[in-house]
């Protein structure tokens, strides 16, 4: 008969049980919900949904969709960079719009933060999203060890 002994543990937080870390940076918006700008658990890192809102005030930086596309872009980038990733450990991207007639012009503010290196992809429309903005953007990083940063 074999019997196995387990000894209470006294976590401080889910982070030391999953191993994740909540990254944050004044660099990007504060999450408007209960939620956090990003999670790292090594070697991934999960980037939530960023609007086209500056980082000082919180507020869309314009109504327009192409100022917003290249905030949110910027949003997530420095989330990215707040983690000790770069663009280049960028695996998958996930985009929402309100109006799939942007696309032309999303790829082309897409290709200034995704030019050589191409990660996976999805765009769809949505009927709305949050403060009322034009596009939201989240992705997905992988950090390899020796790569280099952009």
């Amino acid at each position: 008969m074999y019997f196995l002994v387990i000894s209470k543990i006294n976590w401080t937080s889910w982070e030391d049980i999953m191993g994740c870390k909540v990254i944050r940076t004044d660099r990007a918006p504060a999450a408007i919900g209960p939620y956090s700008q990003g999670i790292a658990v090594a070697p991934w890192l999960f980037v939530s949904g960023q609007l086209g809102m500056e980082p000082e005030t919180g507020e869309l930086i314009s109504p327009d969709f192409v100022p917003q596309a290249r905030q949110a872009l910027e949003n997530l980038r420095q989330v990215v960079l707040a983690a000790g990733y770069d663009l280049d450990h960028v695996v998958a991207v996930d985009v929402f719009v309100i109006d799939l007639n942007n696309f032309g012009d999303f790829n082309e503010i897409y290709t200034e933060y995704f030019s050589t290196h191409r990660p996976a992809r999805a765009v769809v429309e949505v009927s709305a999203l949050p403060k009322g903005a034009c596009i939201e953007i989240k992705c997905i990083a992988c950090y390899k060890p020796g790569t280099s940063s952009t």
